[in-house]
């Protein structure tokens, strides 16, 4: 499969305008809005092959459909325990309009990967509109070629499909940038509520990866554990000391092996202590944080007898994360790649 290479001719690295004729478009991987698109989101997340990396595209399909056929009903009896769909598009739908609120001179829009609003039927909108300059804001504040790659590929592909041919620029990570990273404390420090960290074990929970994917050299790894340790120094220079902090992955499926420590593993380690999970991979509460990590694991915390489980909200819709949007965009020139590898 070949590597994400947009063509030159959609890319510009100058300024995005203060004009309507700019969109802000915001991409992630989408979610159910029902129960009834569960198997569609889970048909065309096996169907991408930067998810599932079979060159034949029968045979993906095929190993596709086996995979959704035994994920299927689990996957809808966990999205029911969290009200029968995904928080993320409603959560994406409030930062457009909070985005909207505080810089109403662009126009905000998202597109979703496996499930409606498509690439698609966005960049035929944006069309109608008249939009000259598009930057893509990738939901995933650190590159992996499952995530941003997808993602970005798909958009340039609808573009080309709908002959539209905007000035595109990219934010294709931003775990470094000391914006992001403070909407991310605060979000662990609304979790503390004033409490003191030093009783409290934080664990800083990303989604996993097959290992195999890091030794072809995706960098997501190397970013999650860089964005610890800024993290990790920012929380010292605030004075915020906890009893430990540590790293682990969530999510892992199937028998191969992935990234380790795994979250589920560990839990038992802190049998009696005061734990604080921060979802550091995610900037939209989904199912891996609602269903996962504050339901499913909260009873495992329970069985192990740990005496406070909390999970950190992600930024979500909140006033400094779309802040935070809006300065990363306005200054993509420094964060644009004409190749993303």
């Amino acid at each position: 499969m070949a590597e994400l290479n947009p063509a030159q001719d959609l890319l510009d690295t100058s300024s995005c305008q203060d004009s309507k004729n700019c969109a802000i478009v915001l991409l992630n991987m989408g979610g159910p809005n029902s129960l009834f698109e569960v198997k569609m989101f889970l048909q065309n997340m096996f169907s991408d092959p930067y998810i599932l990396p079979i060159k034949s595209d029968f045979l993906r399909k095929i190993i596709g459909s086996f995979i959704v056929n035994r994920r299927l009903e689990e996957s809808q009896n966990n999205y029911q325990k969290i009200g029968g769909k995904s928080p993320l598009i409603a959560h994406t739908f409030a930062l457009c309009e909070k985005l909207k609120q505080l810089n109403p001179k662009y126009y905000y829009t998202y597109a979703m990967r496996y499930t409606p609003p498509f690439a698609s039927t966005i960049a035929e909108e944006l069309k109608q509109k008249n939009i000259e300059e598009i930057v893509l804001f990738s939901m995933y504040p650190h590159f992996s070629h499952t995530t941003t790659t997808s993602s970005v590929q798909d958009f340039l592909n609808a573009l080309k499909t709908h002959h539209f041919a905007p000035k595109i620029r990219i934010v294709k990570h931003y775990y470094m940038q000391e914006s992001y990273n403070n909407v991310v404390l605060n979000r662990i420090l609304e979790s503390l509520n004033n409490e003191d960290p030093k009783e409290f074990h934080l664990i800083f929970s990303a989604h996993s990866l097959p290992q195999k994917n890091i030794a072809q050299g995706d960098p997501y790894q190397k970013e999650i554990l860089a964005n610890v340790k800024i993290l990790k120094s920012m929380l010292s220079q605030k004075g915020v000391e906890f009893a430990s902090i540590k790293v682990a992955y969530q999510s892992k499926i199937g028998p191969i092996k992935w990234l380790e420590p795994n979250l589920q593993d560990i839990l038992p380690h802190y049998a009696e202590k005061k734990i604080l999970i921060c979802p550091i991979s995610f900037t939209m509460d989904n199912s891996e944080t609602d269903f996962e990590l504050s339901y499913q694991y909260r009873l495992e915390s329970q069985r192990y007898s740990i005496k406070d489980y909390r999970v950190a909200k992600c930024p979500n819709d909140s006033q400094d994360f779309a802040a935070c949007i809006l300065e990363l965009s306005q200054n993509a020139e420094s964060l644009c790649e004409t190749n993303l590898s």
